[in-house]
């Protein structure tokens, strides 16, 4: 162990988009943030952007689907701090748009899908837990999205009439389901697990989806910023945007 600065924060799938923005904001409130990124290019030189701008942001290697990288990469942060404060899962795909329709669904999409959203989630909390019970104020918080709320889907809800990719939607539906049952495991552990909902923001994500987009990544970044840095007495397995809680 090397140096502990007074918050280490790690990003998933933090080189562009949502997940950049929250590094920079992290970084900004004067943590060290390890911006984590499957290619390791990438990820150098995202961190070196935002090292320059705005703060203490590093890289690490991290593929959420592979069990053995999210183990490198917990064996790394043990080495060089020695914990973990607080965990943001941003990595997620939204999967081809083709073999999305219910009836006609194309399983390798949605396997795909799920193995990023919410078994890579799994994966990288797993990994990460023995060191974020060591920190004094631990947080997990699960990028997840309105679009996997049952309740806004169902008939009168506002995405009651809006096509969503099915594969994307269920992994969001299961990863909130997730986050509730995490919540509740760690409760006593003192970890709060929460699910952000950044709105609809034009990132490389939600182009091709056909899904409203209305915000920005920058302004998509708050939530999950908010939640990060929540007090003790802070809510923990609930899904929440900017207004406050969102129904599941």
């Amino acid at each position: 162990m090397t140096d502990t600065p007074l918050k280490i924060s790690l990003v998933t799938g933090a080189n562009k988009g949502i997940g950049y923005e929250i590094a920079a904001r992290l970084a900004g409130l004067g943590m060290t943030v390890l911006l984590a990124a499957r290619d390791p290019d990438r990820g150098r030189e995202a961190a070196a952007t935002l090292r320059a701008a705005v703060g203490d942001v590093r890289p690490i290697t991290l593929d959420v689907t592979l069990p053995a990288a999210a183990a490198a990469a917990a064996t790394e942060i043990e080495r060089r701090f020695g914990r973990l404060d607080i965990l943001i899962n941003n990595a997620g795909i939204s999967g081809s748009l083709t073999g999305q329709s219910p009836g006609a669904v194309d399983l390798d999409t949605v396997r795909a899908v799920f193995d990023t959203n919410v078994f890579g989630v799994i994966t990288v909390i797993d990994a990460l837990l023995p060191l974020l019970v060591r920190s004094s104020a631990p947080r997990i918080v699960n990028l997840s999205s309105t679009v996997g709320s049952l309740a806004a889907h169902a008939p009168g809800g506002p995405m009651a009439r809006l096509p969503v990719a099915t594969a994307y939607a269920l992994s969001k539906t299961a990863l909130n389901a997730l986050t509730v049952q995490y919540a509740k495991a760690l409760r006593k552990d003192g970890i709060l697990v929460n699910a952000a909902d950044p709105g609809g923001c034009d990132t490389d994500l939600t182009r091709p989806t056909g899904l409203p987009v209305h915000r920005t990544a920058t302004q998509g970044a708050a939530i999950a910023v908010k939640l990060a840095t929540l007090g003790p007495d802070g809510p923990t397995g609930g899904l929440f945007n900017d207004a406050g809680p969102v129904s599941w």
